[in-house]
């Protein structure tokens, strides 16, 4: 079939390199605009469009899709494939492929519909995630499945890991589905609509660590958050004053300590911090405007404040 791929992050590279590997024709690949990244707010293309360029492939980057209407009714694509491209496809365009637009989502639908599924999964303690494809139509990730295939959750996986095993597990599904399309073997299954669960975008208020919650609860939610947005806390000193925020790597439950919710005690050289139930051990923090550091070697250097003086909220 000839296709034209759509995609933004480093999550959509192996299917873009699936599919260019494969019988099928990529003819052009539409993705972000170069956007102001890193500490230097240079200009940036993004992972899709770096791949695409290196492969000799066409890349079509508007502000809007709606911009490229007439290009791509020019190409007469028979599917467009999408993998986390970032804009909402117009229900006027949704008619340009005869197949149609062909998305890969990283849940099972219809749990876990919108901008976040990967890290919803995760904090909410699914066991089982997995990834599906569906045809797009004028609702938010509520087109007839094409596709799905299951993938489990490791205790200690990051949204960052999961996304990173779901993307080539999800690539592998998307090749699957355009060849059966191609073939005439896929029959479009309607969602269950009753059944949906929703992931919208993560807020800054969400990554908060709330050290009153359960230990579990917090290990889930820091493991969600992780690499991004990023878990976070603030510390207080002695008088119970905000000092400043940190961030927080993944941490590990210790049902052998017992803590009040975000008070810190270093018990042989590791740091551990109180919850609603049991205590958390911290490995890896990262203050206000450093790099991440030994939590030990954090708690060290608070400016000469013991420890009955720090605690977390």
């Amino acid at each position: 079939m000839k296709l034209v791929f759509a995609g933004t992050p480093e999550a959509a590279l192996p299917s873009l390199n699936s599919l260019i590997s494969s019988h099928h024709e990529v003819m052009a690949v539409i993705t972000q605009p170069p956007a102001k990244s890193g500490r230097g707010r240079d200009m940036r293309r993004s992972p899709v469009h770096e791949l695409a360029l290196s492969q000799g492939v066409d890349v079509l980057h508007p502000a809007s899709v709606r911009e490229i209407d007439s290009v791509l009714r020019a190409l007469q694509p028979d599917a467009i494939p999408v993998v986390a491209y970032g804009q909402l496809i117009p229900e006027t365009m949704l008619d340009i492929p005869e197949h149609g637009w062909i998305n890969l989502h990283f849940s099972l639908l219809p749990q876990w519909r919108g901008a976040a599924p990967v890290q919803h999964s995760i904090w909410h303690g699914d066991s089982i995630t997995g990834a599906t494809t569906f045809r797009i139509d004028k609702g938010m990730d509520t087109g007839p499945i094409l596709g799905h295939v299951t993938h489990p959750i490791d205790p200690r996986d990051t949204s960052g890991m999961l996304l990173a095993s779901l993307a080539d597990t999800g690539s592998h599904l998307l090749r699957q589905t355009l060849d059966a399309l191609e073939a005439g073997m896929i029959r479009p299954i309607p969602q269950q609509h009753d059944l949906a669960t929703f992931a919208p975008k993560i807020s800054k208020s969400d990554s908060r660590i709330d050290w009153a919650s359960p230990a579990i609860e917090i290990d889930r939610r820091i493991r969600a958050m992780t690499p991004t947005p990023g878990a976070w806390t603030m510390i207080l000193d002695g008088d119970g004053e905000v000092g400043t925020s940190m961030s927080i790597a993944p941490v590990f439950i210790n049902r052998d300590v017992l803590l009040d919710p975000g008070v810190i005690s270093l018990v042989e050289k590791r740091v551990f911090v109180g919850s609603a139930t049991y205590a958390l051990e911290l490995t890896q923090v990262k203050p206000a405007g450093k790099n991440f550091m030994d939590a030990t070697d954090w708690l060290r250097g608070l400016r000469g404040l013991s420890t009955e003086a720090v605690k977390l909220s």
